[in-house]
C-alpha cells in the first residue's frame, strides 16, 4: 500500500511538472515566433535587393533552413547532456545574433553577410521545434499529441502578429536609416532574446532530465545505466528496432519540404503582380494561423484517431493546398489566400502526428538523439526544396512549382501508410516513457 501510495504521488508530481513546462513553452513560443516569423514576408525581397537577382531570392530561407538542420542536431546534443532548457535558451541567443547580423547586412549591402545571419536565425527555428519535443518528456500516453500541439499552437500568438508587423517595422527601420526590409529582423531579435530570458527563468525542474530522473528511480539500481556507444550509433539503432521512426520522420520532411517550397517563393509571386508589402504580410498571416492556430484540435485528433491517419488527412489538405496555389494569378487572389491557408493547415497535421511518433517511439536512453536527427533530415529536405523553388519558379514559374511539390504530398502519404502498418502490427509500444 505504501508503495502505490509512493508511485500516486509520484505520478502526481509529474504531472503538475508536466503543466509548468507547457506553460512555460507556451509563453516562450508566443515571444520568440515574432521573431522567427516576422521576417518570413521580407527576407526574399532583401535578397533580391542586395543580390539583384529574383533567381537568389530564396537563398535567404534556404540558409535559414540550413541552419535550422545542422542546429537541430548540434542543440539535441546539448539536449542530451545538459538537458531542455540550456539547449533551447543557445538557440534563441544564437537566433538573435543572426538577426542583428541581417540587420547589418542590409545596411552594407552584403549578401555574404545576410546568409550568415540566415544560419544563425535557424537556429531559433530549431530552439522552437525543440520545444513541441520538450513538451512530451512528461506527458501521458493520452495527452501526448495534445501536450505537443499546445506548444505549436502557442507560436500563433506571435507568429500571427509578425508577418503584420513589416510595415511599422520597416519605417523604424527607415527613421534609424537602414534600409526598410531590414526592420523586421531588428524586431525579431528583440522577440528572440525574450524567449531566452523565459525560458532560461522559468524552465524549471528541466523536463528532460526530471524524466531521466524518474525512470531510474522507478527502474532501480540495476535499471539506472549510462547510455552506451555515440549518438549517431544510439539513432542507428533505434531506427532498425524500430521501423515507424523511419516512417515519421519522412512524414516529418515531406510535409515541411512542400510547405517550404511554396511558401519561400510566395511573396515574389504575390509582388509580380502588384501585391503591396501589406497585402503579402496578411497573406503570410494567414499561412501562420493554418500552420499554428488549429494545432490543438490537431493534438485531439492524433491523440483519439491515431497518429497515422491525421498524417494522411495532412497529406490531403497539403494536396488541395498546392492545387490552389498552382492555379493563382500573380498578385492578391482568393485562390493564394485559401492556398496559403491549407498548406499551413496541412503542414500541422502532418508535423504534429510526425513529431508525435517520434516523441513516443523514440527510446529514453536516446530520446534528444533521435529527434535531433529527425529535424536535422526535416530541415535538410526544407532547406533543398526552398533552393530549388527558386530556380523553378525563374525557368517555369510558380505554377510549376506548386505542381512540382506534389511529389513531396506522395511522400507523406506513403510515410502515413508505413506508420500505420507498423503500429497496428504492433512492433512499437508506446508506453509511457517517462513512468
Amino acid at each position: 500500500m505504501a508503495q502505490d501510495g509512493t508511485a500516486r504521488a509520484a505520478a502526481t508530481d509529474l504531472d503538475a511538472a508536466q503543466r509548468r513546462t507547457v506553460l512555460v513553452l507556451v509563453l516562450a513560443q508566443a515571444v520568440g515566433a515574432v521573431g522567427i516569423t516576422i521576417g518570413i514576408a521580407t527576407a526574399s525581397l532583401l535578397a533580391r535587393d542586395i543580390s539583384g537577382r529574383e533567381g537568389l531570392a530564396g537563398l535567404t530561407q534556404t540558409f535559414q533552413v540550413l541552419g535550422a538542420a545542422a542546429a537541430s542536431y548540434l542543440l539535441a546534443r546539448v539536449m542530451a547532456r545538459s538537458g531542455r532548457r540550456i539547449g533551447l535558451t543557445t538557440g534563441y541567443l544564437l537566433g538573435a545574433l543572426g538577426a542583428v547580423l541581417a540587420v547589418l547586412a542590409g545596411a552594407v549591402g552584403s549578401m555574404t553577410l545576410l546568409l550568415l545571419g540566415a544560419l544563425l536565425l535557424g537556429s531559433t527555428t530549431a530552439a522552437n521545434s525543440g520545444a513541441r519535443y520538450a513538451a512530451t518528456d512528461l506527458a501521458r500516453d493520452e495527452l501526448r499529441a495534445r501536450s505537443l500541439a499546445t506548444v505549436v499552437w502557442a507560436t500563433t500568438v506571435g507568429a500571427v502578429a509578425g508577418p503584420n508587423l513589416s510595415g511599422p517595422a520597416g519605417r523604424l527601420a527607415r527613421s534609424l536609416g537602414v534600409p526598410a526590409l531590414t526592420g523586421p529582423f531588428l524586431v525579431g531579435s528583440l522577440g528572440m532574446l525574450l524567449a531566452a530570458l523565459v525560458v532560461t527563468l522559468l524552465l524549471r525542474p528541466d523536463p528532460l532530465l526530471l524524466a531521466r530522473d524518474h525512470a531510474a528511480a522507478a527502474a532501480g539500481p540495476a535499471g539506472a545505466t549510462t547510455p552506451g556507444g555515440t549518438s549517431w550509433g544510439r539513432v542507428g539503432e533505434a531506427l532498425r528496432e524500430r521501423p515507424v521512426l523511419v516512417a515519421a520522420i519522412a512524414g516529418l520532411a515531406g510535409s515541411h519540404a512542400a510547405m517550404v517550397a511554396v511558401m519561400v517563393m510566395t511573396p515574389l509571386h504575390m509582388e509580380h503582380g502588384g501585391a503591396s508589402l501589406e497585402i503579402i504580410g496578411v497573406v503570410i498571416s494567414v499561412h501562420v494561423l493554418g500552420m499554428f492556430a488549429f494545432s490543438p484540435l490537431v493534438g485531439w485528433l492524433a491523440d483519439r484517431w491515431g497518429r497515422p491517419r491525421v498524417l494522411a488527412l495532412g497529406a490531403g489538405v497539403l494536396l488541395a493546398a498546392l492545387l490552389l496555389a498552382a492555379l493563382s494569378p500573380a498578385g492578391s487572389s482568393p485562390q493564394i489566400f485559401g492556398g496559403l491557408f491549407l498548406l499551413g493547415l496541412g503542414w500541422s497535421c502532418g508535423t504534429v502526428a510526425s513529431s508525435t511518433l517520434v516523441a513516443e517511439h523514440a527510446p529514453l536512453d536516446a530520446r534528444a538523439d533521435v529527434q535531433g536527427v529527425a529535424d536535422l533530415v526535416m530541415n535538410t529536405s526544407a532547406a533543398a526544396a526552398g533552393a530549388l523553388a527558386g530556380v523553378v519558379v525563374s525557368l517555369a514559374g510558380y505554377p510549376a512549382l506548386a505542381l512540382g511539390s506534389v511529389v513531396l504530398v506522395a511522400v507523406v502519404a506513403g510515410a502515413a501508410v508505413a506508420a500505420h502498418r507498423a503500429t497496428r502490427a504492433g512492433a512499437e509500444v508506446p508506453g509511457r516513457v517517462a513512468a
